[in-house]
């Protein structure tokens, strides 16, 4: 088998497993490189073909970019060639990273300078439930139910449905979108020129608005999920409640965010404070 034909198989079997555009396309990519440097067919490849390109190419890549490839080629060689060419390769731990998180104020700062009525609905929505940017383009029309005040979504990470609320304040302009989509006869909830919405193109949306409301962080799409998370916590929401909320099966994966509440972290005293302040009023009482 060519290389061509290894990739168009690939391509299918991603779309077979209703994997997001974001894991199709990095996935292929990870395999075209890899393809285009070892210059073998993929029946031809071993595992010392991925130990040289681990070595020659992406020593110097962090452990997330190394396991990110490591699962490309094992999917895309178990289920195009039915063989696992990555088996007896350690994987690297993952480097557990603080995520980016906006304040509320640079939440609200980012919203506001969206220049269309879509565009900044889709971005509060966004923030408003958590959502992956593979769920929020893949809502439908038919998720939502304004009566009883939810939406679904099918088929997230992990192939989990899950509820999720329809906020008080985007209620009217979410039954505005809802209503234009369906005089449109449009399948989603959010849609483009092409049809469904890219996730692409709401990267670029969000990254655009970053910029024009001159934040100096790094942000993306899941930096609103993240910051969605933190807020709640903030706010006293119990993690557990968190968790079903973003949809996350292990409980470990939510307790990320409690590393990251900054303001409630400020709100809290040093036993220090306390006891001096005791002794200081002590003293001041003994000098009476």
């Amino acid at each position: 088998m060519n290389k061509q034909d290894f990739l168009k198989k690939l391509e299918i079997e991603l779309k077979i497993s209703k994997n997001s555009e974001y894991t199709i396309r990095n996935y292929i990519d990870c395999n075209k490189k890899f393809l285009d440097y070892i210059q073998k067919d993929p029946d031809k490849i071993t595992e010392d073909d991925v130990k040289q390109y681990l070595v020659e190419k992406l020593n110097d890549a962090s452990s997330s970019s190394l396991i990110v490839f490591l699962s490309a080629l094992r999917y895309s060689f178990s289920n195009v060639l039915h063989k696992d060419i990555t088996l007896n390769i350690k994987r690297p731990k993952k480097e557990k990273r603080i995520p980016t998180v906006l304040t509320k104020d640079e939440v609200k700062k980012l919203i506001e300078v969206i220049d269309t009525k879509k565009s900044r609905l889709m971005v509060s929505f966004m923030y408003a439930c958590g959502f992956r940017v593979s769920e929020i383009v893949n809502l439908k029309v038919k998720d939502l139910n304004f009566q009883e005040k939810i939406g679904n979504v099918r088929q997230g990470k992990g192939k989990r449905d899950r509820i999720f609320n329809l906020p008080d304040f985007l209620l009217d302009d979410l039954k505005k979108q809802t209503d234009n989509q369906l005089k449109l006869n449009q399948e989603y909830l959010f849609s483009g020129p092409k049809g469904k919405l890219s996730e692409r193109n709401l990267q670029k949306i969000i990254s655009k608005a970053a910029k024009r409301a001159g934040l100096s962080k790094d942000v993306h799409c899941h930096t609103l999920r993240h910051s969605f998370a933190t807020h709640l916590l903030e706010n006293g929401t119990d993690i557990r409640k968190i968790q079903e909320l973003l949809g996350h099966s292990d409980l470990s994966t939510t307790q990320i965010y409690t590393h990251i509440s900054r303001e409630e972290l400020k709100k809290i005293k040093s036993p220090i404070d306390e006891v001096m302040k005791w002794n200081v009023q002590n003293a001041d009482t003994n000098l009476k």
